[in-house]
């Protein structure tokens, strides 16, 4: 990639070739998640090219001062001799990379691999980086031309750099207001289409609990395939009594889709007629769902409470989105929180009028961008007078303030990766192995409990990791953090966003994708269950974990409730 042919090297940056290399050898070293030779190849076509854009730009800005230059001659031997330097540093580094993944591999307790396939990654490499070339020159001969013949007029300088405002405005106008509205457009439209798409392994429900049956307020046609997917997946009422040995009822699962109503707050008052039809006020838990973009709530999730509870549960859930979540973010950015703050809104107004002492457990729930929106569907001070019982929020997003709020107020000494926020009374974080808090830790009134993992980029990304040394990547790691894992300026930041691309291509219980037997140790803390010993509880972690890896493996090619992850 690195040795072009002598004819160019006349046109070479030196300084480039040499920061292009740098920042393409740190783009090889490990991160949060695995990669693939694809997406390797990708982020190191991208770190070359920026790097060797930084090296072209520092060259334009110093004869932009007009200072002295070497010759052609010295140039193009500067070059070769960079050149020389550079290759030797990519092949090293390409070496090293197949240990870099599988220390990432190592801790998320994966299989090995053989190879990091360099050459792969290197033709994939150069091919981004040209592809990246010719769009930057394209962009510089139309700032050119702009500056050459319009502007004319102007002095050479000043001309040049209003075609450079006006080529940026209008590639930006081009990008932001016309292509990402049509993507957008057709985006939805798909998601639409397929949300619509009934599973043949999803049946309508007969039990008049359940949202979808024909005592429902909402047709089956009108959940949605996320919500399809929550109603049916459901644990029966042999499944939990099998597993507790103690009699059980029929968990209700309440959902209503997009298709149900026109506005959000029509939706969630349909919802709670739905509650209130089914009885689930009558239940001793109740949990309010906020989904992901899609509308998917995590089976491994909800399944856990339904179990510990001995089925007297109930959960409603309200779609706000077709898109998956990070489309859904940069898209329609106030649904989920209009739409959550509208459902909490219902629930706990008509909660709230009911007897203390004959009201379910009121608790919170959300994955992902859902965690976000539910933090946001509750006002605290709000609450003071009669609080809901608590809430679980797993894998919060980086840009949740809540979280957000509570991680950089951390006690001092506790890791940002898993904090301790004063005497644990009123919020706990918790991991693969618990929270830091010891169990005999007293809570308050109202129970929060963060679920994430320190190898989760949703969670941990940070705008801030381009220039400064995320505050997670202290000595004192997450166990599922490689210690291979070193911060590079920029480098680490474009990885880091890569890796929320993939979260959720991790094994269970790693990255962005969250297992049942954690949810388990975190409803336990959050809804104070007494009643389960040591042994059923590690007996219950092992029934979920087989569940969900059992309707994961035999879809036969077929998406399930298990399967949208992140949504």
């Amino acid at each position: 990639m690195l040795l072009l042919p002598l004819r160019w090297s006349r046109n070479l940056s030196g300084i480039g070739l040499a920061l292009g290399t740098f920042l393409f050898a740190a783009s090889l070293t490990p991160t949060l998640v695995p990669r693939t030779a694809l997406t390797q190849g990708v982020l190191g076509g991208v770190c070359f090219a920026i790097g060797y854009g930084l090296g072209t730009a520092w060259r334009w800005f110093w004869a932009y001062l007009e200072m002295p230059e070497p010759n052609e001659r010295m140039r193009r031997i500067g070059n070769i001799v960079i050149a020389c330097v550079c290759l030797p540093v990519a092949v090293i580094f390409l070496a090293n990379a197949v240990g870099w993944q599988n220390s990432i591999r190592k801790v998320m307790a994966m299989e090995p691999i053989d190879s990091a396939h360099p050459l792969q990654v290197s033709l994939i490499a150069l091919a981004t980086f040209a592809v990246l070339l010719a769009l930057g020159r394209l962009f510089r001969l139309v700032a050119l031309f702009l500056a050459r013949r319009p502007l004319r007029f102007m002095p050479r300088r000043v001309a040049f750099a209003a075609g450079l405002t006006i080529t940026t405005l209008l590639l930006w106008t081009l990008a932001n207001g016309f292509l990402v509205r049509i993507s957008f457009r057709m985006l939805d439209s798909s998601f639409r289409e397929r949300d619509a798409l009934i599973e043949p392994t999803s049946p309508q429900p007969i039990d008049p609990l359940q949202s979808g049956s024909a005592a429902s307020l909402v047709k089956w046609q009108e959940l949605g395939r996320a919500g399809r997917e929550f109603v049916a997946s459901r644990p029966s009422t042999a499944e939990i009594a099998a597993m507790t040995g103690r009699p059980a009822s029929q968990p209700i699962r309440l959902y209503v889709g997009l298709r149900a109503a026109g506005s959000a707050q029509a939706r969630a008052r349909l919802a709670l007629e739905e509650l209130k039809r089914a009885g689930a006020f009558e239940r001793a838990i109740l949990v309010v769902i906020t989904p992901t973009g899609t509308g998917w709530v995590d089976p491994s999730a909800i399944a856990p409470i339904e179990y510990l509870g001995d089925g007297n549960v109930a959960s409603v859930a309200l779609q706000y989105s077709y898109l998956s979540s990070p489309l859904s973010l940069l898209a329609q950015p106030e649904y989920g929180s209009e739409a959550a703050q509208a459902l909490f809104a219902e629930v706990y107004g008509y909660w709230t009028g009911l007897p203390k002492d004959r009201r379910p457990r009121l608790y919170l729930h959300g994955l992902s961008l859902g965690s976000m929106n539910s933090e946001r569907s509750v006002e605290l001070l709000d609450m003071i007078g009669d609080p809901v019982d608590g809430a679980l929020w797993s894998g919060p997003p980086f840009g949740s303030r809540f979280w957000r709020s509570i991680t950089d107020r951390r006690n001092p000494g506790s890791p940002a990766w898993l904090p301790e926020y004063r005497d644990g009374r009123f919020v706990r974080f918790m991991n693969q192995e618990g929270p830091r808090v010891t169990p005999e830790t007293p809570w308050g009134v109202l129970r929060i409990v963060y679920l994430q993992y320190a190898s989760d980029a949703v969670t941990f990304f940070d705008r801030n990791s381009f220039f400064r040394r995320p505050a997670w990547l202290e000595p004192v790691r997450g166990p599922d953090v490689s210690p291979e894992f070193r911060w590079y300026p920029i480098v680490t930041g474009l990885q880091l966003a890569l890796d929320m691309a993939f979260a959720t291509r991790t094994p269970m219980g790693y990255g962005h994708v969250y297992a049942p037997q954690h949810y388990v140790d975190a409803w336990v803390a959050v809804a104070d269950i007494r009643n389960w010993s040591q042994v059923s509880l590690a007996s219950l972690k092992r029934h979920l974990l087989e569940k969900a890896q059992r309707r994961t493996d035999d879809r036969d090619g077929e998406e399930g409730p298990y399967d949208n992850r992140g949504g």
